[in-house]
């Protein structure tokens, strides 16, 4: 059954109020007033709830969203007590049991670990590795999530470079490592005997005071190279994300979102963190098969689903009941582009959600987003600016780009992470002073993607840097060349990759997943190809692939397909 929500109460504070609750550290419930409705002033050291089963849906995007940023702990704070918070697979806590166990847990934390630590988890979804970031924050440590898909190197690595204390994780997972894959003095704990030992030991610590400034988590991001890198993240950074996104998802505090992005990806942890922020409640899920996403939607109401371009393929290749499409509110979209086609088929599915396309770095969170209004007229744009971020076009010589004008894409603002951990090279060449103009100033981060902005203040991607193909004398967007395969029809999927060669530069290569439904793909891809792009930029090779490889955040596995090809 869905989830009840039309009965919870609502819960109303002022802003003024909430520094002032914050110096004094007693807990506050802040959430918007409904509008046309008065409230009676917030009074310090109280909860104020309104109970009316009739009000509307409070809305965070009628209000400008608060810049200021609070320890990231306090996220705990923000719903009405007895509303649903968190569904696990047993139970669902209320944001009371949700306050409960995040002081419980991070009771614990700091009585085994010192100010500072860094802390690791590596498991699926469940209780500990939704609480931990809040926990970890409270008790003054920094959570480093690690992707429950990555292999024994890949989390020795990040164990190692992150010099984590501690390691809690599935019990198959852990006895995967040797000895010599964990740093000295890491100690080693089964997530299944996490609170037992707290409850055990009773130790809880209130709501924190922490400086917002202060590290909370690192999020190691898989680069080209190989090896993943950490991203550094304060709290106001994932504060400020939070609020930002739930500003302008507009998320309410009867939304239930379906959190099916990995926790150790930016989006997936922001999915826990700004649900909280709006009061509202978070679904986890790990999902095996599509379709277990779409039982998840119809057995607890889902309102909002995020995904990636390659799952939203696979989404709308199955059939969905008709409960699980009648809650849906809105779809967000990161980790690459929509397809005009792939937007129509979701607009098919889902009539009455809202679609939100949403471009990102971890360095600095979310970048852009795209109004749904907009999709329509604008079908190929980033969009602009979300709340909190700066984003400049920047020439080769460091100058702001004209209208039309392709340069880097520069981001600006609070949602900047504090760099690279243990990595001052990679750092200085990515978070650099921001370019003359910009009206936040210090570290920007310089994201080595290729973009211009219309007349009309609109962002559209042209290609990475270190991505563009070079053939024959010509500049190639892989993504533009990509764009042009879905828009025939004949493929689900598709890949341009650059392979060196000695005539021409770079050899055009092209890998394809056929769409279900084509017939004589080969032979018509290439016909359709011929029609719509110029010579230069067909492709030399096409490779048809009956499935994508994907990386451990679902995003196609580009790094693998081209050390396939020899790229």
């Amino acid at each position: 059954m869905p989830l009840e929500r039309n009965h919870h109460p609502v819960v109303a504070s002022f802003r003024q109020s909430e520094q002032g609750l914050l110096k004094q550290g007693v807990p506050f419930e802040p959430v918007e007033r409904a509008a046309g409705r008065q409230i009676k002033p917030l009074q310090f050291g109280t909860r104020v709830v309104i109970a009316d089963c009739d009000v509307q849906r409070l809305s965070l995007g009628a209000l400008m969203p608060d810049p200021t940023p609070y320890p990231l702990d306090q996220l705990a704070e923000r719903g009405s007590a007895q509303a649903p918070a968190l569904v696990l697979r047993d139970r669902t806590l209320t944001f009371e049991e949700l306050r409960n166990r995040v002081s419980l847990l991070a009771g614990w934390l700091a009585s085994r670990a010192a100010k500072g630590d860094r802390v690791a988890s590596w498991a699926a979804k469940g209780e500990l590795t939704c609480l931990l970031p809040l926990a970890a924050a409270r008790a003054g440590l920094v959570h480093v999530p690690i992707n429950p898909l990555l292999k024994r190197a890949q989390v020795a690595h990040i164990l190692a470079d992150s010099g984590s204390t501690m390691l809690m994780g599935t019990k198959a997972r852990l006895t995967s490592l040797e000895d010599e894959d964990l740093p000295p003095g890491c100690e080693v704990l089964d997530e299944s005997e996490i609170f037992g030992l707290a409850e055990a030991e009773g130790a809880e610590l209130p709501p924190s005071r922490h400086d917002p400034d202060e590290l909370a988590a690192i999020l190691y991001t898989s680069g080209s190279t190989g090896k993943p890198k950490g991203v550094m993240l304060s709290h106001a950074n994932m504060w400020l994300g939070a609020v930002s996104v739930a500003n302008y998802l507009d998320l309410a505090v009867d939304d239930v979102v379906l959190a099916v992005l990995p926790l150790s990806f930016d989006y997936g942890q922001n999915q826990l963190l700004s649900t909280w922020y709006a009061g509202a409640c978070a679904v986890p899920l790990d999902y095996l098969f599509p379709r277990d996403v779409a039982k998840a939607c119809a057995k607890y109401g889902v309102t909002t689903l995020a995904a990636v371009p390659p799952l939203w393929v696979q989404l709308t290749e199955i059939e969905w009941p008709a409960d699980a499409i009648a809650g849906i509110r809105r779809l967000t979209n990161t980790g690459g582009a929509l397809t005009r086609e792939l937007v129509r088929e979701l607009r098919a599915l889902f009539p009455e959600a809202r679609l939100f396309p949403m471009y990102g770095l971890t360095e600095a969170f979310r970048s852009t987003y795209l109004d749904p209004e907009l999709v329509d007229t604008h079908p190929t744009s980033m969009g602009k600016a979300i709340p909190f971020a700066e984003i400049l076009v920047v020439d080769d010589e460091g100058k702001i780009c004209a209208a039309n004008e392709e340069g880097e894409l520069v981001h600006c603002g609070p949602l900047v992470a504090q760099g690279y951990w243990q990595d001052a090279a990679r750092t200085a060449e990515r978070f650099k002073p921001a370019p003359a103009g910009s009206r936040y100033g210090g570290t920007a981060v310089w994201s080595g993607d290729r973009v211009r902005r219309d007349e009309d203040g609109f962002l559209y991607f042209v290609g990475r840097r270190d991505a563009m193909i070079k053939s024959s004398g010509n500049r190639i967007s892989p993504q533009e060349l990509e764009t042009a395969a879905l828009a025939t029809g004949l493929v689900a999927e598709a890949v341009a990759l650059g392979v060196r060669d000695e005539r021409l530069g770079h050899a055009i290569h092209l890998i394809v997943r056929p769409t279900p439904t084509a017939l004589d793909s080969e032979e018509a891809l290439v016909k359709e190809l011929k029609k719509e792009l110029p010579n230069f930029m067909q492709p030399h090779v096409i490779h048809w692939r009956d499935v994508m490889p994907v990386n451990p955040n679902g995003k196609i596995d580009r790094t693998a397909l081209a050390a396939e090809i020899g790229a």
